[in-house]
């Protein structure tokens, strides 16, 4: 049996690892002129290929729904994006690039992608790998120590 405080220990380690990761994508979104959130909404949009909801987005990045409505109706706001109802629900609307929108976003994306690309290059791709498996495996045995079905709740 491993000693608490040396489980404290790697619980802190964990911590630091995850709020420095996220202080970094916080820092480069400001540095683009972006808050992290419109830069999670145009990625979100631009991996969709053909646009997407807000409630989608939502999911996707566990940003609350009133953010979402925030950033896009700034975004419509610039001409970058046009907000649709749907047929079927018209109080989701799906969220489409403008041409305008579409060529910002293909620098701001392609940017992040090249950084975040490069940085995977230099970690490697066996600790790449062991990256993505361990946090995988952390999400999957707290769901499970937390009483969690991670098949209804993990996105």
């Amino acid at each position: 049996m491993i000693n608490n405080t040396i489980l404290m220990e790697q619980l802190n380690q964990y911590y630091d690892a995850w709020l420095q990761y996220n202080n970094v994508y916080e820092e480069w979104a400001k540095a683009h002129g972006l808050s992290v959130n419109c830069l999670l909404v145009l990625c979100a949009i631009y991996d969709s290929g053909n646009g997407c909801t807000q409630k989608k987005i939502s999911g996707q990045w566990l940003i609350p729904k009133q953010t979402i409505n925030m950033v896009s109706k700034d975004l419509q706001r610039k001409g970058f994006v046009e907000l649709s109802p749907l047929p079927e629900d018209k109080r989701n609307k799906i969220i489409r690039f403008t041409k305008a929108g579409k060529e910002y976003a293909d620098t701001i994306v392609n940017a992040l992608r090249k950084v975040e690309l490069s940085v995977i290059e230099e970690i490697g791709m066996e600790r790449m790998q062991q990256l993505n498996d361990s946090m995988s495996l952390f999400a999957k045995l707290f769901y499970k120590a937390g009483g969690i079905n991670d098949n209804e709740t993990n996105p």
